[in-house]
């Protein structure tokens, strides 16, 4: 009698648990169901069909689910199985038909670059390759230079089977070394072209419009450049601050002092404010002079009209006179 009790007691337990253990499973509510299913069945399809991009999509697909395996086991082994070798395949294709790298995922169009299948099955060396080879084709792209520059983040190494974790993925040393190669070539490049321009600053006020546009454009990209560089973009602002000293020293601060206020706000000297301070003290001193010219005028023409409508009225007293009135 007790045991049967036991035994009844252990029954309700057990039914009591069961509903807390499936609430808590991620992969039993009908949406993600459905959606492993339908991985499944496109995987199926693409076997079927044969296409190499589209069947490397559907192995994409399924390695990301985190439920297929409840339903579909051997999709999830199939994946595992044939997207590396499927993927590096691609890879080289692509990378033979000039397509190294896109910001676009896998597509099925046959236009993924070989950098987005190699990333997507975990090849970071290679990925890094046809980056590098990439932006050597492009070095004066910022952008990609950028994305290269960042491409660490949000990746991570393979599953250690003991621990079931992975570790963020850091590159080698010698990719990032090639990164840095390629800012300091590009920032040497608009530092030296910026000298040529430099030369227009003692010219002309024409010529110290233009040189001054094309210097500081020229300083800003060098500055872009390297702030990925060990010692920052120090350089291009000492030199902005340096052409500001340039202007100042014209025989025509009046007219010139404005662009020497540009090179010293780019490159965050003080004396940039200085260099307001006295801009706006000679506008204040202009405008005044100007309303006190303006006052001077206005009283000059007062005074001639005043002067014409007494000549008038004599002139009509005289007429009146002679007329007899």
């Amino acid at each position: 009698m007790r045991l049967t009790r036991l035994a009844g007691h252990s029954l309700i337990i057990v039914a009591l648990m069961a509903p807390a253990v499936r609430a808590d499973d991620p992969c039993l509510g009908d949406d993600e169901k459905n959606a492993a299913l339908a991985q499944s069945a496109a995987l199926q399809k693409a076997e079927q069909a044969g296409q190499p991009t589209t069947l490397f999509a559907a192995y994409v697909s399924v390695a990301a689910s985190d439920c297929i395996d409840r339903y579909d086991q051997q999709a999830m082994r199939k994946s595992k199985a044939n997207m590396p070798k499927l993927g590096r395949e691609l890879a080289k294709s692509a990378e033979a038909k000039g397509l190294l790298y896109s910001s676009e995922p896998v597509r099925i169009d046959g236009q993924t670059s070989a950098f987005r299948y190699y990333e997507a099955i975990g090849d970071h060396q290679e990925a890094n390759r046809v980056l590098l080879k990439a932006i050597q084709a492009k070095t004066e792209d910022l952008r990609l230079f950028e994305t290269a520059w960042n491409i660490d983040n949000g990746r991570y190494g393979p599953i250690d089977p003991n621990t079931s974790s992975r570790q963020p993925y850091s590159s080698p040393p010698p990719f990032r070394q090639e990164l840095l190669k390629i800012a300091t070539g590009n920032a040497d490049r608009l530092m030296k072209a910026e000298e040529k321009d430099a030369q227009g600053l003692t010219g002309t006020i024409a010529e110290l419009g233009k040189a001054t546009a094309q210097s500081i454009e020229k300083l800003r990209g060098a500055s872009l450049w390297m702030k990925y560089l060990p010692g920052g973009d120090k350089p291009a602002k000492d030199r902005a601050e340096s052409r500001g000293d340039t202007i100042m020293k014209r025989p025509d601060p009046t007219f010139t002092q404005g662009q020497a206020m540009m090179y010293y706000e780019f490159s965050g000297s003080p004396k940039a404010q200085d260099v307001a301070a006295r801009i706006k003290k000679k506008g204040e001193q202009s405008h005044q002079a100007l309303q006190k010219a303006g006052e001077s005028m206005k009283n000059a023409i007062t005074q001639k009209s005043e002067t014409e409508q007494k000549q008038f009225e004599k002139k009509k007293a005289d007429l009146e006179k002679e007329l007899g009135f």
